[in-house]
């Protein structure tokens, strides 16, 4: 087993990121080290429950802790008040105390849901992220946002809830499906391009290794992504500033997620069109260069993320972004970029918006 820390300090809580290979298989150990809870609620979705669902219980209650394993359905649909109510009420039944502790194992879905029923729960119980996506290891799982989707939009009901530990261990990436796996990349190329030149040409000399998984690559890339979402989130933990430039390629994203159906089309996969939208939004608004839009878009291309196919309603997606819980006083906003770690968030009024998106309806083939 190898292991990395990186470190994460806020005003609420520190915590170690701990990255590697075989890392569950001494969960006990990391778990003990930080937490001193009787019993642990283990969150987790059916597909990943009988992945590492027994391995992680057996090996955290071989250190004396009481484990109680709860399974929710796999997938966004799960992110729901529906499903955290069920969650809490299953907290009580088990006599779940606030000298206690919630686990999430899974991935973003399982972290975002786990952590807002920890946060709520007894106003706050210890809470403890074990990622086994490529996208929660990468960036949902670290800085502390938890919360589950409303019918009005995604994300849209929270807390921020730092945990304990976050336990990535590269070896359950191995397991992703191709889909899962590209979904996590569209995050690590948005941290690549917020973060600045040195990540991005690094990323980008490395896109053949991270399309077969290479073990060492594969860490590093975690590592960097913890490293500069952990820069962030130190300086900025309630997202009252600089904390905003992780929402690049989130603003048109999380509207094709609620118009599509939540499910239907990966966060990833959104957030990586998203992208594509945001940089040519940026040629208008800031004078990026379009160099800049033919790098980004390369680069999503090389990591298997050629851009949706489906198009959707030019006013329901400009509905969905009214509703997007970033807008402020009416008006719809972006984080852009005119170059590799250069970015504002701009408010964009509902006209140029609106002629933007019909542009790239119309470049799918849509009115």
């Amino acid at each position: 087993m190898s292991e990395r820390r990186v470190r994460v300090e806020t005003l609420s809580q520190s915590y170690d990121v701990i990255i590697g290979s075989g890392l569950l298989a001494d969960a006990g150990r990391l778990v003990s080290e930080v937490c001193s809870a009787d019993r642990i609620a283990v969150v987790t979705d059916a597909n990943v429950a009988e992945l590492f669902g027994q391995r992680l219980v057996a090996q955290v209650a071989s250190k004396g802790f009481e484990l109680h394993p709860l399974t929710v359905a796999a997938g966004e649909a799960s992110k729901s008040w529906e499903v955290v109510g069920q969650l809490l009420e299953a907290f009580a039944s088990l006599g779940i105390s606030r000298t206690d502790a919630v686990m999430a194992l899974g991935g973003g879905v399982v972290g975002d849901l786990a952590g807002f029923a920890a946060a709520a729960y007894l106003r706050g119980v210890d809470f403890i992220q074990v990622p086994t996506t490529l996208l929660a290891q990468v960036d949902s799982s670290v800085g502390g946002k938890t919360g589950v989707d409303l019918r009005a939009g995604k994300n849209l009901a929270g807390a921020f809830k730092q945990p304990l530990v976050v336990l990535a261990d590269t070896d359950t990436l191995l397991s992703l499906p191709e889909s899962e796996w590209r979904s996590g990349l569209a995050e690590v190329a948005k941290s690549a391009v917020i973060s600045g030149e040195e990540f991005l040409r690094w990323l980008e000399a490395r896109t053949e290794q991270l399309s077969v998984r290479e073990t060492g690559v594969t860490a590093d890339t975690v590592q960097r992504c913890v490293e500069f979402k952990s820069s962030v989130v130190s300086t900025d933990e309630r997202e009252e500033g600089v904390r905003e430039c992780l929402n690049y390629g989130h603003t048109l994203a999380h509207a094709i997620e609620k118009v599509a159906g939540y499910g239907v089309v990966s966060h990833g996969a959104a957030v990586a069109e998203g992208i594509r939208f945001a940089s040519r939004l940026a040629v208008e608004v800031l004078g990026a260069p379009r160099e800049f839009v033919a790098r980004q878009d390369a680069l999503l291309d090389r990591l298997g993320l050629n851009g949706l196919e489906s198009v959707w309603s030019v006013d329901e997606l400009l509905s969905a972004m009214h509703s997007d819980k970033k807008a402020r006083e009416g008006r719809i906003r972006f984080v852009l970029a005119d170059a590799a770690g250069s970015w504002r968030c701009e408010a964009v009024d509902d006209v140029k918006v609106r002629e933007h998106l019909t542009a790239w309806a119309a470049s799918k083939g849509g009115n």
